[in-house]
């Protein structure tokens, strides 16, 4: 076998750069952003800080690499929630955020401080923020009565937002219960169903009878599950 032969049958390894972040993210969503080092990064790896730095010459470059991520698959569940036809189906779009915001928890765990020590992070959440609740107030308004009449433009824009809001801290707010458990990998879907219950919360009240049948088994599933 020729040596061109070799190099076309060779299985090519995954790209340095795709794997430092996967690494990254990793560390990032277990000890906290601030807390892992490119040091620490390059260890887990086995490769040289120069390495690392050859790819992202800062951890900000790291994290902004991860945010772009994370905006991709924000806009990839966005497309897949589809349009809002019914109660059931409009629902989805709660725990698939909430879900993506776990993937991606170091984000919204220090999102304060990232945005105070990253400015360009800041029109970027910024957007993320808007698309979500452009999203949810759509469904909002398809799907919100009170007394038979649907809700006014800035009745669904408060609903709206409280709903934004629960999903955008939800994680923090599970992390403040149980500091030291809350945000390890085998938590990610009792987190997700507690989200997903709260923010249906703030939702039940504005559903129909009908809606609210429909949504019902899904409702109780997810309270049997955290008994």
């Amino acid at each position: 076998m020729t040596t061109t032969e070799r190099a076309t049958t060779r299985k090519p390894p995954r790209r340095t750069a795709e794997r430092i972040l996967d690494h990254a993210l990793a560390l990032f969503n277990r000890y906290g952003e601030p807390n892992v080092s490119t040091t620490l990064i390059s260890a887990e790896l086995s490769i040289s800080p120069g390495n690392l730095y050859y790819h992202y010459p800062a951890k900000e470059a790291l994290v902004n690499a991860l945010v772009g991520r994370y905006e991709a698959a924000l806009a990839e569940a966005m497309s897949a929630a589809g349009p809002a036809n019914d109660a059931e189906g409009a629902w989805q779009l709660v725990p698939g955020l909430l879900r993506l915001a776990w993937d991606y928890r170091f984000i919204f765990r220090d999102l304060n401080d990232l945005l105070t020590r990253n400015r360009h992070l800041e029109t970027r959440c910024q957007a993320a923020l808007k698309h979500q609740q452009a999203a949810i107030r759509e469904r909002v308004l398809r799907l919100c009565v009170i007394d038979g009449i649907g809700l006014s433009p800035e009745e669904a824009d408060a609903l709206s937002t409280s709903i934004v809001v629960l999903l955008t801290y939800w994680l923090s707010y599970e992390y403040v219960r149980d500091p030291r458990r809350a945000l390890e990998p085998d938590n990610a879907d009792a987190a997700v169903r507690r989200g997903t219950r709260q923010a249906m919360a703030l939702l039940w009240p504005y559903l129909s009878a009908q809606q609210r049948q429909q949504l019902r088994p899904s409702h109780m599933a997810q309270m049997q599950a955290d008994l």
